[in-house]
């Protein structure tokens, strides 16, 4: 029958064995830093902007004032340089961008800020 005594003088492991293992650690290590980071920069994105302008073109001249519901004029920001007016039309019909040059549209504003008021 065969001893099951260990040999102290013999290693276990080799030392190729050993820098393998470290390697394979150094990898490991490296891969959950990176998900991490990863994660981290996800989660830090706002998702709410979508880091370009609303309105791809300079926009509508003119619309019938009768069917304007609503108007949203939004401010250059660091996500789109340009100011941008959105009408929102009635009877569900949509939005459309507006061309803040035009003189309707600056008259549309103006009506809009003194019901503001």
């Amino acid at each position: 029958m065969k001893s099951l005594s260990h040999n102290l003088t013999e290693p276990d492991i080799t030392q190729a064995q050993l820098i393998e293992n470290k390697n394979t650690m150094k990898t490991i290590a490296a891969f959950v830093l990176l998900v991490c980071l990863i994660a981290v920069g996800v989660k830090g994105q706002d998702r709410s902007s979508k880091g370009r302008c609303l309105c791809a073109d300079k926009g509508a001249n003119m619309v019938l004032v009768r069917n304007i519901e609503k108007v949203e004029i939004i401010p250059p920001s660091p996500s789109c340089s340009k100011q941008e007016i959105i009408v929102t039309l009635k009877n569900g019909a949509g939005r459309k961008c507006m061309n803040p040059e035009s003189k309707f549209t600056k008259n549309v504003i103006i009506k809009a800020i003194e019901k503001r008021s």
